[in-house]
């Protein structure tokens, strides 16, 4: 990706809310990656790190989308 071109929230919509197939793309990968932390076992801080790791993408690209459609988070985009 070039400096000069930066992906902007309404991008994100464009691709994940407006596009058909942006949008089952979305879909599958909430359902894919958008899961729990894990409570119990000998590994669950393990795989709750994992799984936060791949969350984080999917909370990313929707937080893109909200911000477009004008909801803004509590929180700053620490990727700015």
């Amino acid at each position: 990706m070039t400096d000069a071109i930066k992906p902007t929230p309404e991008m994100y919509a464009r691709v994940f809310e407006n596009h058909a197939e942006g949008a089952l793309i979305l879909e599958d990968l909430a359902r894919r990656f958008h899961r729990p932390a894990v409570l119990d076992g000998e590994n669950a801080a393990l795989k709750t790190y994992h799984r936060e790791g791949a969350r984080s993408v999917v909370d990313f690209i929707v937080t893109q989308c909200n911000r477009a459609n004008g909801v803004t988070a509590d929180e700053p985009d620490e990727h700015e």
